[in-house]
């Protein structure tokens, strides 16, 4: 890395928190495009120990959450969330991908490795 992409880096990053959870660790970076418009993105990373040559590797999983999706997903995790603890099941004003026609193409074309 040349110091002009490593200066690039340490623009974009704002801020950044780690919160261990247990065996993952969940990192919640606030980064600016060119812009200067911010962005969201939530990892999180789970220790895992290879038997065959006795190492260590970290899986990782990446989402990037943009302003214009903010509100949404503010408001989805909390009645997902009082749906946990509650039981009372939440209420979506609008489609959500459950509600419409191909949700199960959409569901199929999710790979998880």
């Amino acid at each position: 890395m040349d110091l002009g992409e490593t200066r690039e880096r340490e623009r974009e990053e704002v801020f950044s928190k780690a919160i261990k959870a247990g065996k993952r660790t969940y990192f919640f970076d606030v980064k600016e495009t060119r812009q200067g418009e911010r962005y969201l993105t939530i990892t999180e990373s789970k220790r895992k120990f290879n038997n065959e040559d006795g190492t260590f590797s970290y899986e990782k999983h990446k989402i990037f959450l943009y302003k214009e999706d903010y509100a949404k997903f503010q408001d989805a995790l909390g009645k997902i969330i009082n749906f946990i603890e509650t039981g009372v099941e939440p209420v979506f004003e609008e489609e959500s991908l459950n509600e419409g026609e191909g949700f199960e193409k959409k569901i199929d074309d999710i790979v998880f490795d």
